[in-house]
């Protein structure tokens, strides 16, 4: 069983930069598809990115696409988002999320994910 901390939370201005990690405890981190997903106030929780086990094969949603990179460093048991262009839309509690059961691609859909980290603030002033 996994657990998952997400960091790299915070404040930041419009065009600006942040970096989200995701440490992993618990099971096999390669046997995990890793995804990120948000949450703003009042809106229903969304899909941004997931990566698959290997790393080889990544998505993203299309509002962050070219913007947004997911990445894996399964030696360190850890999954990253780097956010750059920010936009005040972009405002939300970011959650990493562990599917064990998906062996090719990665679900978009939270319900296929098992395990879920605690979530970290992202506010991006205008």
């Amino acid at each position: 069983q996994a657990q998952l901390v997400e960091s790299g939370g915070g404040l930041v201005q419009a065009g600006g930069s942040l970096r989200l990690s995701c440490a992993a405890s618990g099971g096999t981190f390669s046997y995990y598809v890793m995804g990120w997903f948000r949450q703003a106030p009042g809106k229903e929780r969304e899909f941004v990115s997931a990566i698959s086990r290997s790393g080889t094969s990544t998505y993203y949603i299309d509002s962050v696409k070219g913007r947004f990179t997911i990445s894996r460093a399964n030696a360190e048991n850890t999954v990253y988002l780097q956010m750059n262009s920010l936009k005040p839309e972009d405002t939300a509690v970011y959650y990493c999320a562990a599917d064990s059961n998906r062996r090719n691609g990665a679900s978009q859909f939270p319900s296929e994910y098992e395990y879920w980290g605690q979530g970290t603030q992202v506010t991006v002033s205008s």
